[in-house]
């Protein structure tokens, strides 16, 4: 047992060990609860960690993605999950998070509303609040930088246009992208989405800058303000 009564992984049988299963298989073999279980580090009296992780999953309905909204006050609801073990399922999650950002490549070329989606969707599908983003290309088309404009809350945020622009001559593009999350799954546009698209279409326009798209993500799909015709 470990300090407080909890039973901790050296004490679990060898095949219901994840640590030795990851080492003797690789970390392929774990499943997703394995991978949290070796997060957590132990279960309690009653459960082991593994399936005090299957609880973890249970209540984000088994998609990581879901799982990745969660707050951690939402996840020290599940008996056997403190602060600090909460703290651990959070930063791995967000440690995956940061690594899909860090693979977009650069100098990609964007050909569709579809190249964005693909690019953002890793980064803000799972997110439980807004950030707005900013793709800056060249004449070809080709990414020059992207990078977060804003952060907000679970019903909107809000953006610098002054500031995009700022960055977007200093970089010498051509064009820009806006584009951010609905937490809610929603993918139609709200008013002030439509406000926003029409205030930096003007302003860019000004200083020779084209916006092509404002993309909207939600959980599994986007909308395009192109594509549907109303940029």
């Amino acid at each position: 047992m470990g300090q407080d009564g909890n039973i901790s992984i050296k004490n679990w049988a060898i095949e219901d060990r994840p640590r030795e299963k990851l080492l003797n298989k690789g970390i392929q073999s774990l499943s997703d609860a394995e991978l949290i279980a070796i997060l957590i580090g132990s279960g309690t009296k009653e459960n082991s960690a593994v399936e005090v992780a299957r609880k973890i999953l249970n209540t984000a309905d088994n998609n990581l993605n879901n799982l990745g909204k969660k707050s951690i006050k939402d996840l020290q609801k599940i008996h056997g999950i403190g602060e600090a073990k909460a703290l651990s399922v959070i930063a791995a999650l967000e440690l995956g998070r940061r690594r899909k950002l860090a693979d977009i490549p650069d100098k990609q070329k964007i050909t569709s509303s579809n190249d964005v989606f693909s690019l953002f969707h890793p980064i803000l599908a799972d997110l439980p609040y807004e950030e707005f983003w900013i793709l800056l290309l060249n004449r070809a088309n080709k990414i020059i930088e992207r990078y977060k404009i804003s952060q907000g809350g679970v019903s909107g945020t809000v953006i610098d246009i002054k500031m995009i622009l700022k960055n977007a001559v200093e970089n010498l593009a051509s064009s820009i992208i806006l584009c951010h999350n609905h937490p809610s799954g929603n993918l139609m546009p709200s008013e002030a989405d439509k406000s926003i698209t029409k205030k930096l279409k003007e302003a860019s326009e000004l200083m020779d800058i084209k916006l092509l798209d404002h993309i909207i993500i939600g959980n599994n799909a986007y909308f395009s303000f192109i594509d549907e015709a109303i940029l």
